[in-house]
């Protein structure tokens, strides 16, 4: 069997993926969402990710890309370049959950890209392309989801890499 790498992204229409070190939402499908895509395997991220995070989330390694030589966090494998950070995710599967510097020094690994497409423009400090405008990813399946709980409507969109 092939390795599958993931990428794991929420976005909103313009693109913004986060505001001041934080994903701008948390609708409660989306988190089980992305626990579901996790569970049981490493997850990849910058240090800025990792230091968002509310804490280890369990049954998941914590692998953390960072130039920032000594930085080291309980719970965190850490490595300082794309090479060490795969040999530590080994052969199996893996998630790459962000931040946007994470996904495009990973772009050429990922194989499939599972997107929370949230349907406004949102105010925020870091954004990234849609899978969309990139010829190298087929959009497979969506889920449309109306607005509820004070969130606007949003997607569950599944990308794979073309052959």
């Amino acid at each position: 069997m092939a390795q599958d790498v993931l990428f794991i992204v929420v976005r909103a229409t313009n693109g913004v993926i986060a505001r001041d070190g934080a994903v701008p939402w948390a609708i409660s499908e989306d988190l089980q969402r992305f626990k579901k895509l996790t569970i049981g395997n490493p997850m990849v991220m910058g240090r800025k990710t990792f230091e968002s995070l509310p804490g280890l989330l369990p049954g998941r390694r914590h692998i953390v890309l960072t130039r920032q030589e000594g930085w080291s966090a309980d719970g965190a494998e850490v490595a300082h370049n794309v090479d060490a950070a795969l040999a530590l995710a080994g052969a199996g599967n893996f998630a790459v959950i962000g931040g946007a510097e994470i996904f495009h020094l990973l772009r050429d690994y990922g194989t499939r890209f599972e997107l929370t497409e949230v349907h406004e423009d949102t105010s925020g400090d870091v954004t990234m392309p849609s899978p969309a405008d990139d010829p190298s990813w087929i959009e497979v399946a969506r889920e449309q989801r109306a607005a509820a709980g004070g969130f606007p409507p949003y997607d569950f969109v599944t990308y794979e890499r073309r052959a």
